[in-house]
């Protein structure tokens, strides 16, 4: 313990002005906020970014052949089983027209252990992974 009363740790009012005035040339020099105007180009150079930016529906539209990963993934929501196949074996067996939602379900269906024998039941939901 020791005897110090707690003011000492206190800045005293002539500190505290001084650091307010501080803080307020910071925010006063700094231009770019939240609240500022954007640059004149920017939303020019963001639509023509040449970097594909594909939705996850997007992928699931895309032909199987037209995918540049090596390894396509899919799994289930259901019964959480991944299956996984070369984009060269999928092309092979499927066609390189075959559309990558098509084949994914087809891939689950043909290993699903969840069958009830009702078709609104039946079969493995479909979670397209990215990666």
């Amino acid at each position: 313990m020791t005897d110090r009363p707690a003011s000492w740790r206190m800045p005293t009012p002539k500190q505290m002005d001084k650091l307010a005035a501080e803080a307020g040339r910071r925010t006063a020099a700094s231009a770019t906020g939240p609240d500022s105007p954007l640059p004149a180009g920017y939303w020019e150079s963001v639509l023509k970014d040449p970097r594909p930016v594909a939705t996850p529906a997007q992928l699931r539209l895309r032909r199987v052949s037209e995918i540049q990963r090596h390894v396509l993934r899919i799994s289930c929501r259901r019964c959480e089983r991944t299956v996984e196949i070369q984009t060269a074996d999928a092309v092979r067996l499927y066609g390189a027209n075959a559309v990558w939602k098509d084949v994914a379900q087809r891939l689950l269906d043909n290993t699903c252990q969840q069958r009830t024998g009702r078709h609104e039941e039946d079969g493995c939901w479909p979670a397209f992974e990215t990666p």
